[in-house]
């Protein structure tokens, strides 16, 4: 995918599943929930948490069923808090990291956005060290909608008017539907085989381009 750069352009990127395997950021939850566990259980339960969510278990109800007489205040609430509050060990995607350069280098601007709670995605942003990378940042439960829902696109339009916006994504039932409207270009991040959410290609609105890589995307000067 080639990208004639010019004077205006702005890419917006998702960020679970787009710049980072979302499935990094649960089994660093996991791992978190174990690590706390291993007074009680006395064992290690991170590889059968994992198993079991391969399965398609609920995992936290599995705990709590398991551990629930050693531990009678363990509730699904404190779980999902731990989870969700974590401060994570993930990393950015290699090629992902290597856009993102070469969008600071050629001084491009650059936002995200991306639903989720507020604690559990600014942490992410602060693990992955991106925080400097985006003049704008859009959080569902800060900005008060979530995709597909137009507004969260269009506080970028109204705020940079007169640009050009290519909106990096994975998830074709959302992230695609509102960028498409407003006529940017939509380029797809195809599923590695780690995606929490399944894609498919035959509703509409599908994206313009699908990349198997960050390192398909050559900015043309």
């Amino acid at each position: 995918m080639d990208i004639p750069i010019k004077p205006g352009h702005f890419f917006i990127f998702d960020l679970d599943d787009t710049l980072f395997p979302e499935i990094d950021f649960l089994r660093s939850g996991f791992k978190a929930i174990a690590a706390k566990l291993v007074p009680v259980s006395g064992i290690g339960i991170y590889e059968e948490m994992m198993q079991r969510y391969h399965n398609g278990e609920h995992v936290f109800q599995w705990i709590i069923d398991q551990y629930h007489a050693l531990l009678p205040d363990l509730t699904m609430d404190c779980l999902l808090q731990e989870y969700r509050e974590h401060v994570p060990h993930i990393t950015l995607s290699r090629d992902a990291a290597g856009l993102l350069q070469r969008l600071a280098t050629l001084s491009i601007p650059a936002g995200l956005i991306t639903d989720g709670r507020s604690i559990t995605q600014r942490n992410k942003l602060k693990a992955l060290q991106l925080e400097n990378y985006f003049r704008d940042v859009i959080i569902s439960e800060e900005f008060g909608s979530a995709k597909p829902d137009e507004r969260n696109y269009r506080y970028f339009e109204d705020k940079y008017p007169g640009h050009e916006f290519y909106y990096f994504g994975d998830n074709t039932g959302k992230d695609f539907v509102a960028p498409a409207r407003l006529g940017w270009v939509t380029v797809c991040l195809k599923d590695r085989g780690t995606n929490i959410h399944p894609q498919t290609f035959t509703a509409s609105p599908c994206p313009a381009w699908v990349i198997t890589s960050f390192d398909d995307v050559q900015l043309i000067q």
